[in-house]
């Protein structure tokens, strides 16, 4: 066996996938009271926001429906002309994939988009000047949260996305676990470990300050590669602001919300849980948004 699959082998056979989820996890939708049969508006509004070249538009969107918002479709073409403003928005969501194909690094176009842009510029900062407002970046949006500077703009040193250790893309199943967080989405996961996709090739969290300084939501098991798949300081697989409101991660939760799309899931619930659950961080932030507007 060539000495880099040896290495890859001997680090899977010391660390397998385990999960660990919260014993109140019954795997059902009547747990949180959501269908996917749903017709009704809730009005809870979550926009998508959307790129040339993003392609995990779908799969969110139905995360989040799921989950019971109402959801809308925002193309930066959007809010560029000022045909949407996010005003009667409570969540917007930066999607996975590819903006701009990534020419210019990954998510630095469609940064630019906001920074360059005085009218997609003033409804971005409107947004997250209230205080009833949340975000999510995955991914390629992820990349972007963190390019604006959106998750600690207290700081004088800004976290940065940097090309993985390994120097090339990474598309795989780990797992991931959920440290003790104050976050709207993950806080109730805490403790939880489970799996995820990840897919990307500038996924290492280069964070400058120690530890501590930061809200870290999310890590991969153990810090080793491939386990980490891009080396990122701290094993950090996401991190969110102060506040527990805005949350950045390069794993692709929308991805995993039911047994079927993990690659492996406890045998002892493949055939009886309808639902992951990763489906607890939506429906979390759609009862925050609900007590906001109520």
């Amino acid at each position: 066996m060539p000495p880099y699959y040896q290495l890859l082998f001997e680090n899977y056979k010391q660390q397998p996938l385990k999960f660990n989820f919260n014993k109140d996890f019954n795997g059902k939708f009547s747990k949180y009271g959501i269908s996917p049969d749903r017709r009704e508006r809730t009005g809870a509004c979550a926009a998508i926001i959307r790129e040339k070249g993003v392609n995990g538009d779908r799969e969110m969107a139905y995360s989040l429906y799921l989950a019971g918002f109402d959801v809308k479709d925002v193309h930066m073409t959007d809010l560029m002309s000022g045909r949407e403003t996010l005003e009667e928005v409570n969540m917007i969501i930066f999607v996975g994939g590819f903006s701009n194909s990534d020419v210019l690094g990954s998510a630095k176009g469609w940064a630019g988009g906001f920074m360059f842009n005085e009218k997609a510029r003033k409804a971005l900062d409107a947004f997250y000047a209230r205080p009833d407002t949340l975000s999510l970046g995955i991914c390629n949006g992820c990349q972007c949260m963190v390019e604006l500077g959106l998750i600690n703009p207290g700081h004088e040193q800004k976290p940065k996305m940097l090309h993985n250790d390994s120097n090339k893309f990474e598309s795989e199943f780990i797992s991931i676990n959920i440290p003790e967080n104050k976050s709207v989405m993950f806080g109730s996961l805490s403790g939880s470990k489970l799996g995820i996709w990840v897919a990307h090739g500038e996924g290492k969290f280069s964070l400058p300050y120690r530890e501590e300084k930061y809200n870290i939501i999310a890590k991969y098991n153990y810090d080793a590669y491939p386990a980490n798949p891009n080396g990122s300081d701290y094993s950090t697989a996401g991190i969110c602001s102060a506040d527990g409101r805005h949350l950045a991660m390069m794993p692709h939760l929308e991805r995993a919300i039911f047994p079927w799309q993990w690659a492996e899931y406890p045998g002892n619930r493949k055939n009886s849980d309808q639902i992951t659950p990763w489906i607890e961080a939506f429906v979390n932030a759609r009862k925050w948004v609900e007590a906001k507007l109520h």
